[in-house]
């Protein structure tokens, strides 16, 4: 508690933000009970009801040389504002993001904050207005040390009195939040209004079933993936973000012909597994932002899938000059009656055609699950932690890796199993959670259909062999989901086909990653075992076991390599200590015989020894869509 000398100036219930300390650290809010003196702010564990119980934290404010608003973006939340402290400006510096319930709140309390340390020596003249976010800045896209880039809007108080707090905005007395079009400090309230795009079924008690089409009001939105709704009913609870799309900009998403950024080899695939004349789906055109692609499959002459550009003129959207129409859905409307040019009529979407996304967690804050609420089914194949198995987890098929006692760090993996557990992805394979209460571990994932990449790969191999366009679309597929980790900044480690899997409707996700790093087998755990996937591995991991986007992006050279050979094992029989003097030399593996000469010369793109080199993963992504649009 604060101490019995000092004077309590303040007190509230706010939500304060975990101050991310690792780069891999979630966007949690955790309820506190603030309590303001004239030396510091401490927080406490507490809720509106019991008030506060025991102490969190506390900043000495003789510490802090920022107290500021932080913009809307930032969280996609209003009423947040910082402070920033630490010894010096210069120095390593701590931000602590707080969220307060009112606008009222919000002002007050930054008004007598500043007040009580306008005299210190050590104030700020600029500050972030964004937030650090998996070590980045979201305001100037700035690293952790970036200098800010925004000037204070207080000056030194000399003449403090935090006895005389500025005046109030006006409130809406229903929910204590400022009439709507006011702008206080921090901008206007705004109501936020969502529509659902897919049904949603909740697992837990307190998340709320979203069905879709309906409209629903957002409550709090400060995590990323998981946000607090109220249906017309009046009901309230958590829902999956990625299940909702705001009404404003809701736009072709609510229908079902609509695929978003589904590639031509995506959209051929859907179709043709459909099989039905007519069926047709509309997706974002790869060549130029902001145009759409209609692709059609028909039986006629052959069956075959045709991709038509949507064109426009002035206002009005159109495929053949015989019709032209002010939106894409009423086009869509006018061609399911008249071909109008096309090689048919449109009829109906495919019946598969777009699947809800998977969500990050099982629910709203749970990532540890109870081993009681999983069924365990068949076996599905087993690796370096364990037997992996098919389980049914209340109605939901998943995937169990039931890891083998002694070959992992369990509880650095537990701790970051909490973070993983928030990357999200179309192209990643999603852990649910973990059972960490009882040994052996058992690590709850998505489950794949079809397994893993490598055996798929060689199972399919004299269909895929020469199919270049689709092989070429798997490769596009995990680099996506590699491109999203590096932005995440977070590190593979392992990539390659056996760590990929095989999904419905031809998607592929990127699975195990992270998990290398918890090896603790000797063998593994050094370049030169029997178990290190050294035919994968970049130069300055073998010599000095640098691992970085940049080797993920070696690797994934090799894995392009396993696609177009079909499962073949890079580097054939040679022994590891052979592999490491070809690569140290600069040899690389040679053409696939199917492989198109643009395809390998990316690959050898990705074999660059010189690491600054090397592209990015989004570069690749660029260039891998080049190939397929030319």
């Amino acid at each position: 508690m604060a101490s019995r000398n000092e004077e309590v100036l303040r007190e509230a219930f706010m939500t304060k933000r975990s101050q991310n300390k690792s780069p891999f650290t979630p966007t949690n809010w955790k309820d506190r009970w603030f309590v303001l003196t004239p030396h510091n702010l401490i927080y406490y564990d507490g809720d509106r009801n019991s008030g506060r119980k025991r102490e969190k934290g506390r900043v000495d404010l003789s510490k802090v040389w920022a107290v500021e608003s932080v913009e809307y973006s930032a969280f996609q939340k209003d009423l947040v504002f910082q402070l920033v402290y630490g010894s010096t400006a210069d120095t390593e510096s701590v931000t602590l993001y707080i969220a307060a319930s009112s606008a009222h709140d919000h002002d007050d309390w930054l008004e007598h904050i500043r007040s009580l340390v306008g005299n210190n020596t050590n104030l700020a003249e600029v500050f972030h207005k964004g937030a650090l976010l998996r070590n980045q800045w979201s305001c100037c896209r700035g690293p952790k040390d970036a200098v800010a880039c925004t000037p204070v809007t207080w000056t030194r108080n000399n003449n403090a009195t935090p006895d005389q707090p500025s005046p109030s905005p006006p409130l809406n007395q229903d929910n204590m939040l400022p009439v709507p079009g006011v702008r206080t400090a921090f901008g206007p309230y705004r109501k936020k209004i969502v529509v659902a795009i897919y049904d949603y079924n909740p697992t837990e008690i307190g998340d709320l079933p979203l069905r879709k089409n309906e409209e629903y009001e957002v409550l709090q939105d400060a995590e990323e993936n998981w946000w607090r709704m109220r249906n017309r009913n009046g009901e309230e609870g958590y829902a999956p973000s990625n299940y909702v799309k705001e009404k404003a900009s809701l736009g072709l998403q609510q229908y079902d012909w609509y695929l978003g950024d589904a590639t031509r080899q995506r959209a051929e695939f859907i179709l043709k597994r459909e099989e039905k004349e007519g069926c047709f789906v509309v997706r974002n055109s790869t060549t130029t932002t902001g145009m759409y692609t209609l692709s059609v499959y028909s039986k006629q002459p052959t069956p075959q899938v045709k991709h038509y550009h949507i064109k426009r003129e002035g206002d009005l959207y159109y495929l053949s000059q015989s019709i032209k129409c002010r939106t894409i859905p009423d086009l869509i409307f006018k061609h399911k009656y008249n071909p109008g040019g096309l090689c048919t009529r449109l009829r109906s979407p495919p019946t598969h055609g777009r699947q809800p996304p998977t969500t990050a967690g099982i629910s709203h804050d749970k990532w540890e699950i109870d081993p009681n609420e999983l069924n365990l089914l068949e076996e599905l194949g087993s690796g370096q932690f364990g037997v992996v198995r098919h389980g049914k987890l209340k109605c939901m098929d998943v995937a169990v890796k039931m890891m083998k006692e002694g070959t992992m760090s369990e509880e650095a993996f537990i701790e970051e199993a909490k973070v993983m557990t928030q990357l999200q992805h179309t192209n990643l394979v999603q852990l649910y959670g973990v059972c960490s209460r009882h040994r052996p571990i058992y690590i709850v994932t998505e489950y794949l259909r079809y397994g893993s990449l490598l055996l798929y790969l060689r199972q399919k191999e004299k269909h895929l062999i020469t199919c270049s366009e689709q092989l070429l679309d798997m490769c596009l597929q995990v680099c996506e989901g590699m491109a999203y980790l590096e932005k995440q900044r977070f590190i593979h480690r392992d990539l390659a086909a056996r760590n990929c899997l095989v999904g419905s409707q031809g998607v592929i996700k990127v699975g195990d990653f992270g998990l290398a790093r918890y090896v603790v087998d000797d063998e593994y755990a050094g370049s030169g075992g029997a178990k290190f996937p050294i035919k994968w591995a970049a130069p300055e991991v073998l010599n000095y076991m640098r691992f970085s986007s940049k080797s993920d992006v070696w690797a994934f050279g090799v894995l392009m390599w396993e696609v177009f050979t079909c499962g073949r094992m890079p580097y054939g029989k040679l022994r590891n200590a052979e592999v490491v003097d070809r690569v140290q030399s600069g040899q690389v593996l040679e053409r696939p015989t199917y492989c198109p000469e643009t395809v390998y010369e990316l690959m050898k793109l990705c074999w660059t020894h010189d690491v600054d080199r090397r592209p990015s993963f989004a570069d690749m992504r660029c260039q891998i869509v080049e190939i397929q649009e030319a």
